[in-house]
């Protein structure tokens, strides 16, 4: 009988550990992955984070190098690695839940290679990548050319010269539309204007930093919202928009084979449309469970199930590497109440 299991050792379940293991709690961290890094090793290759290093620290460990830089995919990938060497904690990777049940009292959980744990909580940190959001545009019906999700997007070499249609207008789909406008004739497409908290690279010491750090303890909601974040310009993206590198227009409207239609009447032969539009929760393992509901971070229907990582989940940086530490504490203190070390590992 473990005391706490923790589903996934991306940044959400690194905090998640560290925050348990603070409690005097010892949890066994399952991950789906080859190592620790997360989802971080399979982002395309240009990936630069919209925030400073300093700005991206989890508990216990700071980010090594120059604070003031905007780490790369690598540099994230790496730094997660090391924070996972310095748990006091086990850590199996290779290991994908496949299903988490009730019953008794204690949580199943089991592995989609025949392992199977009891525990009397588990904290559910796999993030969202794994769960690539892809819209039914209407615009898309009866398109033949390719469709791809930014996730499978890696680099501009396989675009060379092609015409190319992002969809979105986050962070991620500024970034790979303006990489890809280097390669390619590139549109950003999407339903409103792009929004821009930042409409010039921001540096890495400004104290743009500190407030945004502030505005992340206020609840989900109390600023933008629960919709896309406002694209934090640090590249010069909004001025290489604006110099149509790429240009950005409405979403299209129809789809005649391969070829894209918009509201103005023009048309257009598209090789390849990329949906820059986000991710869902990856919690299929929770299914037998009826997909629980939760309140920050604590489910509803269910003691001692928790999540960390989750969108929204209690501040608009929850999702964030900056945001999962405080998020994870939260979720420790309530867990430590319910949770006590017996000779079976509960009381």
């Amino acid at each position: 009988m473990r005391q706490v299991i923790v589903v996934g050792a991306g940044q959400s379940g690194l905090a998640a550990a560290r925050a348990l293991l603070d409690r005097g709690l010892r949890p066994l961290v399952l991950e789906a992955g080859a190592d620790t890094a997360g989802s971080w090793p399979h982002y395309y290759a240009s990936l630069r984070l919209f925030t400073p290093a300093h700005f991206n620290t989890l508990p216990g460990l700071g980010f090594p190098g120059d604070p003031d830089r905007y780490p790369t995919r690598d540099e994230m990938a790496d730094y997660l690695r090391a924070v996972a060497a310095g748990l006091d904690c086990e850590i199996r990777t290779g290991h994908r839940v496949s299903e988490v049940t009730r019953a008794d009292g204690h949580y199943r959980v089991r592995t989609r290679h025949g392992a199977e744990f009891t525990a009397a909580a588990v904290v559910a940190a796999t993030g969202s990548f794994g769960n690539p959001y892809r819209p039914r545009l209407a615009g898309l019906a009866g398109y033949t050319g390719t469709v791809v999700h930014a996730s499978e997007y890696h680099d501009p070499a396989p675009y060379a010269g092609k015409r190319v249609v992002v969809v979105g207008a986050g962070n991620s789909a500024v970034q790979i539309a303006v990489e890809l406008a280097e390669h390619a004739r590139v549109s950003l497409a999407s339903r409103a204007p792009i929004r821009y908290a930042t409409t010039e690279p921001v540096p890495a010491g400004s104290r743009f930093w500190s407030v945004l750090s502030a505005a992340g303890r206020l609840p989900a909601g109390s600023l933008f919202g629960r919709g896309a974040i406002p694209v934090l310009d640090i590249g010069g993206y909004g001025t290489a928009i604006a110099a149509g590198r790429p240009d950005r227009r409405d979403l299209f409207v129809r789809a005649d084979d391969d070829t894209l239609h918009w509201a103005d009447g023009t048309a257009e032969r598209v090789d390849v449309v990329i949906l820059a539009t986000g991710y869902r929760p990856a919690l299929d393992y929770l299914r037998p469970l009826a997909e629980p509901r939760q309140r920050n971070g604590l489910s509803r229907r269910h003691p001692g199930l928790a999540f960390v990582g989750l969108e929204y989940q209690r501040t608009i940086l929850s999702a964030t590497v900056h945001g999962v530490g405080r998020d994870a504490r939260h979720v420790a203190r309530v867990l430590s109440r319910s949770v006590r070390c017996g000779r079976n590992g509960v009381a």
